[in-house]
């Protein structure tokens, strides 16, 4: 029960970096022009962020607000 939803997040979000990101204007330019150079040969590109990423921290973000709020407005006590 406690082990479903962490493999499910793990699945889904080894797909979502599968499409990561909706296609724009100059994304595939952006993607390939190098903007930072770190030792080792690293190098740093301005690729888009995944939108599944965007997706899962607004979620996060909303179910500690609404966790907390609820807790808070409901004295739930342990």
């Amino acid at each position: 029960m406690y082990l479903f939803p962490a493999v499910a997040f793990i699945a889904l979000f080894i797909l979502a970096l599968g499409y990561y990101h909706v296609r724009r204007q100059g994304s595939a330019e952006r993607e390939s022009r190098i903007i930072e150079r770190y030792a080792g040969g690293i190098e740093g590109r301005n690729a888009p962020f995944p939108v599944f990423l965007y997706l899962t921290i607004a979620g996060t973000v909303i179910w500690v607000i609404a966790y907390i709020l609820l807790i808070g407005l409901l004295k739930v006590r342990y």
